[in-house]
């Protein structure tokens, strides 16, 4: 790996560390009904509909699929490099999928909801009068265009037909094709992550949602530097 490389990855690591502290610290105040300060707030946890719900249980199948991916190409691979990668995102996404669970717990709300379709809270914030609405003024978070692919449930994740040419695939391949949906999935969470950012109203959401577009794109950066040194490169 590169000089250049170790700078970015380094740099992707501290931005979620630092956004981890601070979404824990931030949980745990109000999980006690505190702000910080030692004292009490009123606030209402956020609607079923609402853009900080709907991030939530979005983003934890997302970020499911980006650790079982990192799981399936730690065992294809001898690369160092690509493992260390993938040990790294499933380890971290990991946490933050525990975290975003947590607080539905912690808001009393469901981990499914039957009549959501994926990412309706980005485009339709405040359309069922969710909590996260107020006060935006707005219809959502512009996807920028990006649509999930035939076969996938939402932008950047992949099919399951990837998945199983992932899991037969060896050594470079793997590593390729790794990195090649990887970089997919990346460009699909940072766009979710965004919408959270302008939307969600809970702090520590908002700023748990802010540092995993910061390290996205510089894992992003990393991983097209890596398909570079391996011949190949992003796709399409």
């Amino acid at each position: 790996m590169t000089r250049t490389s170790n700078r970015t990855y380094w740099a992707a690591g501290t931005a979620v560390l630092l956004a981890l502290l601070f979404a824990v610290a931030a949980t745990v105040a109000s999980a006690s009904g505190g702000d910080g300060d030692g004292s009490r707030t009123s606030a209402r946890a956020p609607g079923l509909y609402s853009p900080d719900a709907g991030f939530a249980r979005d983003m934890a199948v997302h970020h499911q699929q980006a650790v079982e991916m990192s799981f399936i190409v730690r065992d294809r691979t001898k690369d160092e490099p690509v493992r260390g990668l993938a040990y790294d995102i499933a380890n971290t996404q990991a946490n933050q999928r525990g975290m975003l669970l947590g607080w539905l717990d912690l808001w009393g709300l469901p981990k499914v909801v039957a009549d959501e379709p994926p990412m309706s809270w980005m485009g339709t914030a405040g359309q069922h009068g969710g909590h996260g609405a107020a006060g935006h003024g707005t219809a959502g978070h512009d996807m920028g265009g990006a649509a999930a692919k035939p076969g996938a449930l939402m932008p950047g994740m992949a099919t399951k037909e990837e998945l199983a040419q992932l899991g037969a695939a060896e050594g470079r391949d793997a590593e390729v094709l790794y990195l090649q949906l990887m970089t997919d999935h990346h460009k699909g969470g940072v766009a979710m992550a965004q919408g959270c950012a302008q939307q969600c109203e809970t702090p520590a959401e908002r700023a748990l949602a802010q540092g995993m577009v910061e390290a996205q794109q510089s894992e992003l950066t990393l991983m097209a530097d890596m398909l570079k040194q391996r011949g190949a490169a992003p796709r399409g």
